[in-house]
């Protein structure tokens, strides 16, 4: 099978010749941009003064090039990111070193400065003239969003406020897209993904907005939280809005990508933590679901896309919901969560969703376990989560900063690669 149709067989719970495998094909399936510094060096494909890309700003993902992806045998790509998560073009990259003494390449309008308590601060659209919106804690490795919430006002409390960050895509945007979906599927025999805009629903990464050089709304973490109970019909018509923007996008996006695409994100909204839920099922179902199931619907009459919900934690009483949603893909599989046991999910729900992801834990075993403890746990996930077919392999979430270079490998050499 080529690398695609191994993809695509997965998603279509079909027999394939060997798990597929995904690092770097999401913002979600990555690696620090120090681990992948390190494991480029360690495989003799850059030389220690090298410098990796950071595609994706704030959590320092570095980028899974051609050479990494071609000896490590992946089998998927992401569609690149034009903008990131700052509101910035991923274009005109320049030197930077991270805490840790990493040296990467970052966006030119990446533009930090120090503050008084040796915090690196970043600004929305890398304009210093306005307030920063994320900051990196003084020896830290990622940016944490500073939280610009105004004072409320509930008489003048308007949806419209939390709706500045959905509009249509532009023309420029639908070119990108248009123009690497192309070389991608061209030029390449690997699965592609592509994350669409405007599609996560209350996502906590997203409310603070750190593009917006102004915020304006509801903001603040624990305010939105706290709104999705005491202001229900605020966030329904957010979400309904939302909604219909995305719906106008998702066409024109598939007019200028068409089937080249394999997998789509859709959304990243964490309803779970490690041992409990955010929401109860029935919330999901009231709050969540029928737009879920406005946009699943529409990919899934118009397009062969498959799409993907990303829930970290406990999520399994969800999962029903999820499915019930129209979602075929669920990541990141975080099976050491409460209730997320990896035989358990198989027999429960491998005949009616994918899992993409489980494939090694990032929080202990892969960080500071040992590499034959990482290169058994891969091997025993990879075993139970393929058995009923409909897998894609993955560690659960990003692989973190400090994660040893080794343990890497040997998650890599229990897939049957010779490193």
């Amino acid at each position: 099978m080529t690398p695609r149709q191994r993809v695509i067989n997965a998603l279509n719970r079909k027999p394939v010749d060997r798990v597929p495998v995904d690092f770097g094909g999401t913002v979600l399936t990555g690696a620090h941009a120090s681990v992948i510094a390190k494991l480029r060096q360690a495989l003799g494909l850059d030389k220690p003064d090298a410098r990796v890309k950071v595609f994706e700003p704030a959590q320092m993902l570095g980028e899974v090039a051609e050479d990494l992806r071609d000896k490590l045998r992946v089998d998927v790509v992401s569609m690149p990111l034009r903008m990131n998560i700052f509101g910035f073009e991923n274009a005109g990259w320049k030197p930077w070193t991270t805490f840790d003494g990493t040296d990467v390449l970052v966006a030119g309008q990446f533009n930090t400065t120090p503050d008084a308590q040796g915090n690196i601060v970043q600004y929305p659209q890398g304009d210093r003239s306005v307030a920063p919106s994320m900051k990196m804690p003084k020896g830290g490795f990622y940016f944490d969003a500073i939280i610009r919430q105004k004072p409320i006002d509930e008489g003048k409390l308007n949806p419209r406020d939390n709706l500045e960050e959905f509009t249509m895509v532009s023309d420029e945007d639908l070119r990108f897209w248009e123009k690497n979906s192309n070389g991608l599927y061209n030029n390449t025999d690997l699965a592609i993904t592509m994350g669409l805009p405007g599609t996560a629903f209350g996502d906590i990464f997203l409310v603070p907005s750190p593009f917006l050089k102004d915020p304006k709304g509801i903001r603040d973490l624990e305010e939105w939280y706290i709104s999705t109970v005491s202001r229900r019909d605020y966030i329904l018509e957010v979400f309904d809005k939302q909604a219909d923007i995305a719906v106008k996008n998702i066409e024109m996006i598939y007019q200028a990508v068409g089937d080249r695409i394999q997998m789509v994100f859709i959304c990243g909204t964490d309803l779970a933590a490690q041992d409990t839920l955010f929401c109860g099922p029935q919330t999901y179902r009231e709050l969540y679901m029928p737009f879920h199931a406005r946009v699943n619907n529409w990919i899934h009459r118009h397009t062969g896309w498959k799409t993907m919900k990303h829930c970290c934690g406990a999520c399994r009483p969800l999962i029903d919901g999820f499915i019930e949603a129209g979602f075929d893909v669920l990541n990141p599989v975080q099976c050491s969560a409460k209730g997320m046991e990896p035989q358990g999910l198989v027999e429960d729900f491998s005949d009616r969703i994918v899992f993409w992801g489980g494939g090694v834990d990032t929080q202990r075993t892969l960080p500071f376990g040992t590499p034959e403890e990482v290169f058994q746990q891969v091997q025993e996930r990879t075993e139970i989560f393929n058995r009923k077919n409909g897998f894609v392999f993955t560690a659960i979430h990003n692989i973190q900063c400090n994660t040893p270079v080794e343990n890497v490998i040997a998650m890599f050499k229990a897939l049957g690669r010779s490193l």
